[in-house]
Formats: C-alpha cells, structure tokens, sequence
C-alpha cells in the first residue's frame, strides 16, 4: 500500500505520492491485530539500531563543548573534524590521506547524506534518468531517486550468486540512461562485502556510462576477521587516485554506538563534494558544534571500536550456535545482521514469532522490491543483534523453541 493524500485539500510535490510505507510502517500494520504472548517479555531484533553503551570519552567530548553552541557553525565543518576523518581514512584503508578541505565533508548521519546526494547529481533536464540500488536495499536509496525525478532500477541480491551485483539483469537501455548507482558494502542485510573484481567491473561500467557511484559503507567496522574492502582503497588498487565519480558514505552511528548524534561524512571526488556543499548550503543544516568536537574525538579512537566488534562477535557465536541445528544461519562478512531463509513465508514466520514468543524480526520482503519477476527478500527474515548478549541469547533461544513446534 502506498501512501495517500488528499490533493484535493494539499498541494504536494507529485514524487510524494510514489514513496512506499517504511517497511517498520508495513511491519506495525502486520502485528496490529496480534496480542503477543504475556508469558515472554517483548524482545525486538527488528530495527539495526546499535544498543551498546556510548564511550563515556565521547560523552565527555560533547559536554566539554556545549560552549560552542553560542555559534553557528560552518556547512564545511570544522577543519580538524575534518583532518580526523580523512586521518582516520588513511589509516583505516591504507591509502593517501586525502585533502580534507577538497575531498571531505562532514554531515549530519550518513541517512541525510544519501538522501540529499542524489539531488545534487540527478540531471533532470536528461530524458527519463535512472538510478540503480541493490534489492533488498536502505529504503533511502529508492526514495532519493523518485524525489531526484528518476526511476529506480533493482538489482536482485541472489543466495545462488552470494548476494552479489549481477549487472547483466539490466538491459542496456537502462544502463545508457543510469545516472546514478547506490551499492552498499558490507550490505544491509545481507552482510556480504564487495570484492576488488567486483569494484573493478562497476569502475569501468562507470567510465563506459558516465554515471555516479554512491558507497553506503556504514556498517564497515563491524567485522569478524578481515577488514572489509572500501571503494576508496579498491580505487587507489585500481589506479583511479582522483576517485573520479564516486564518493563513500560512513558514520559514527554503528562504529561508535553513537546514532542519536547523527554524525557521518562523504568523502571521494572532489568534484562532487564541491557540488554537494554548494547543495548543503541551501539545503542541510550544519553539525553542531559540540557534536563536531565530539565526532573529531571518535574518528580519533579505535579501542571503542575494537571493543564493540567483540561484543558483536561474541553474540554472533552464541546466536549461530543456537541456531544452527534448525535455521541455514551463515555468519556474515560483516555488520549486525543474520539473514536468515524462513521454511514458511517470512511475514508469516515474523507475525507467528511475534504472536507465540515476543520476539519481532523484519520480513525480508519488506526490504525488496518484485523486480525480473521476484522480491528477492521473500522468504527471508533479517535479525538485527543489536541488543545486549543476554537478550540475543535469550531471543535464538525462543527462536529454536518456536522453529522445534513449526
């Protein structure tokens, strides 16, 4: 069901009407006739929203500079949040420190970011553009390409291709017109993370085509071995040092356990981050200051960080141990999620976990689109181990009890 309004009483911009419900909005309207069983406490695996505790140095951080709301602070940003960022990029991926004046521009959460990119690339003066995402995709992507007046294209994320970018789904007709591609690595949900040859077949499409290449990288310091690969450094491998057409996407939200500061960064061509300040400008409120001084001590730190994947590691294994014998859980490559094919359909499989145990999984169809004839989230359940190790625990163990009866 999408979205309504009355046009008769409101005057709206028309691409309104073409958004979809946010699949939290679809997953209420699911369990709105349902009361869940009184005898579990309710447990959400629902929503990636990081539940560890903040690092009390970053709290400190913020408080110390409460003084700095007195002023308005800059589009652009400080210069040493920005010289963290772009330390923390050269350190993180190996590469040339990029200039943090021409190549880096902080922003308030990498959501905003990506939303508002595709309106500054998106030439709309060209005849029916596209924008490519992957599919299951972050619902932002879709929605920045109806606002930006294009049209979404889908590349369906397969279990028989490992989830990856199989690019011979869209004709070449649709590629001519491609404007802009959203790819996320590691991948909400599937975890999966982009390998060089992979980056290299999307670089030259790039350079074949003319379009732009946005990389939401937000879940990229939640591992559990190698550290994955980022566009950057796959660039700087490949020769392409002026990043040329394309930019990454992060955040603090998931690294630092900080999602209610909304803070994160663009980075990449200097070019587009030229074109996307004079956009912000007009459009994007600037980071408060308390918060810049806050995320310049975040950027600045790694022990946090290594702290929180341990925390991750650790539910993973026991989530998985409990899982396995009744569920194909795989561990991902990265990021927070199980994603995790259902023996029922998946919305049956969320309302029935809901109902009998009080645990709340998100439909994987919710997060698709049919494209090429298949949602290619049906069937699958993402699980979100955000909250602390015991509820974790506690939910797989509901799950296999749940899975036991079905």
């Amino acid at each position: 069901m999408r979205t309504t309004f009355d046009a008769a009483q409101t005057v709206m911009n028309p691409d309104l009407y073409r958004l979809q419900p946010y699949p939290f909005q679809k997953l209420a309207a699911l369990f709105s006739a349902v009361t869940p069983n009184p005898d579990y406490r309710a447990i959400s695996l629902s929503i990636g929203e990081p539940r560890h505790a903040t690092p009390q140095f970053i709290k400190d951080a913020l408080i110390n500079n409460l003084g700095g709301l007195a002023n308005y602070p800059t589009t652009a940003g400080s210069a040493e949040l920005r010289g963290a960022i772009a330390d923390w990029l050269a350190r993180r991926y190996g590469i040339p420190t990029p200039d943090f004046k021409t190549q880096v521009l902080p922003v308030n959460g990498s959501r905003e970011a990506l939303f508002a990119f595709a309106q500054t690339v998106i030439d709309r003066t060209q005849p029916n553009p596209a924008v490519i995402c992957p599919n299951p995709f972050y619902q932002i992507y879709e929605g920045a390409a109806l606002l930006g007046g294009a049209t979404p294209y889908f590349l369906n994320n397969l279990p028989e291709e490992d989830f990856a970018l199989n690019f011979a789904q869209l004709p070449e007709a649709v590629w001519q017109r491609t404007q802009l591609i959203y790819v996320c690595s590691p991948g909400n949900p599937t975890g999966r993370v982009m390998p060089l040859s992979e980056w290299k077949t999307l670089f030259e499409m790039s350079d074949r085509y003319g379009f732009v290449i946005a990389s939401d990288e937000c879940y990229s310091e939640i591992y559990f071995d190698e550290a994955p690969l980022g566009v950057l450094q796959a660039a700087q491998r490949l020769g392409r040092s002026d990043y040329r057409n394309l930019v990454v996407f992060s955040s603090l939200s998931k690294r630092s356990n900080v999602p209610g500061m909304r803070s994160g960064f663009v980075a990449g061509d200097a070019k587009l981050i030229e074109k996307f300040t004079l956009y912000r400008t007009y459009h994007g409120s600037a980071m408060n200051p308390a918060i810049q001084a806050a995320s310049t001590a975040a950027w600045n730190d790694e022990a946090h960080v290594a702290e929180n994947r341990r925390l991750y590691a650790e539910k993973f294994a026991r989530v998985t141990a409990i899982l396995k014998d009744v569920l194909p859980v795989t561990l991902p490559d990265a990021a927070f999620y199980l994603w995790i094919r259902t023996p029922i359909a998946d919305t049956a499989f969320a309302l029935t976990l809901y109902r009998d145990y009080n645990v709340t999984v998100l439909p994987g169809s919710y997060l698709a689109r049919s494209s090429q004839g298949l949602n290619p989230g049906e069937n699958f359940v993402r699980l979100a181990l955000v909250a602390s190790i015991e509820e974790t625990t506690e939910a797989a163990q509901r799950i296999a009890k749940f899975m036991s009866k079905l």
